[in-house]
């Protein structure tokens, strides 16, 4: 079909569904009556439709509406219409993309939870019936592992909640979800033998070892570096020769954060100091101006000069420049 017959369709399918009188008469028609029965169609509204992303350019949902739900509260179900002209067999997976979109939008202006996106697909192409199923799950090579997935909660991996005896059960993982577990609540120092024995019982590639040194040493609460390291030496005796390498490269890293610091304190000290004795030269300026203000009054008014060294507390040479002046 023509690109020029297929935007004729979709033009003529958008000036109709674009007057929402028309649009609550199609859904309250279409709508399976189970989710007819929860919509408020009284609050149907239009909403912008255009999802495009980078894999899907040019293509977007063609109408979008939001409504109240009829449960007395503020949820909201959105009804997501395609129209389509000829069949596609993924149609059903684009639904969804779309439906998600408009989850994620609604997300991002303020509200908390998501609503229930309705698709809808409008087909009025040259095969008939529509050839594909609408159900998403039919998009899957194999739908029923899928359903399995997609309908129950998501598998959960709770290392907080999971005692150690059974993380240290976990063969080449067990590192890895010991070290996460405590990384921020105990002190790596009493979980060094652990550590050590897992070491020698699954062998970690040497990046691995360096990249969990290197974590623990800056993320961990260890009250004692070195000798963390040297009890992993002295157990797990096959890194010793990387252990010595990290050892010296924490050893070097610590004296240039401590000279850093150093050099931080000594300019954050400067600058107080110098602030200080600004304030302090500041002030004692602002005196000497004082005084001289007011020995000249004096000193225009007749006041005897020695009257006027005793009160302003200035010297002989500050007089004579006030009288010359």
């Amino acid at each position: 079909m023509p690109t020029s017959s297929l935007s004729q369709h979709d033009a003529l399918f958008k000036k109709f569904l674009g007057d929402i009188t028309v649009a609550r008469d199609f859904l309250e028609i279409h709508l399976p009556p189970h989710l007819r029965e929860r919509c408020d169609f009284s609050t149907l509204a239009m909403e912008s439709g255009s999802f495009i992303e980078d894999d899907l350019k040019g293509q977007c949902s063609d109408m979008l509406y939001s409504m109240k739900t009829t449960a007395g509260h503020d949820g909201y179900v959105y009804c997501l219409i395609e129209h389509q002209s000829r069949p596609e067999k993924l149609m059903a997976f684009r639904l969804l993309r779309y439906a998600v979109a408009a989850m994620q939008r609604h997300l991002e202006q303020g509200n908390e939870q998501l609503p229930v996106v309705i698709p809808l697909l409008f087909y009025h192409g040259t095969t008939s019936p529509y050839p594909y199923s609408t159900q998403w799950l039919d998009c899957f090579a194999d739908p029923e592992l899928a359903e399995s997935v997609y309908r129950q909660a998501f598998p959960l991996v709770d290392i907080t909640a999971m005692p150690d005896d059974e993380i240290l059960s976990h063969r080449r993982v067990a590192l890895l979800e010991l070290v996460q577990k405590h990384i921020r609540t105990r002190d790596m120092l009493e979980l060094a033998t652990d550590i050590a024995r897992l070491l020698n019982l699954w062998a970690i590639p040497k990046e691995q070892f360096r990249s969990l040194m290197y974590y623990i040493a800056e993320r961990g609460n260890t009250s004692d570096e070195s000798q963390f390291l040297q009890h992993i030496a002295t157990i797990a005796t096959d890194y010793q020769e990387d252990i010595m390498t990290i050892a010296e490269q924490l050893e070097a890293k610590g004296e240039q954060r401590g000279i850093q610091k150093g050099i931080q304190l000594g300019e954050q000290k400067g600058r107080q100091e110098g602030l200080q004795k600004g304030r302090q030269e500041g002030l004692q300026e602002g005196r000497q101006e004082s005084a001289r203000s007011i020995a000249h009054q004096l000193i225009a008014n007749g006041v005897d000069r020695s009257i006027v060294k005793l009160s302003t507390g200035l010297s002989d040479h500050e007089l004579n420049d006030l009288t010359r002046s």
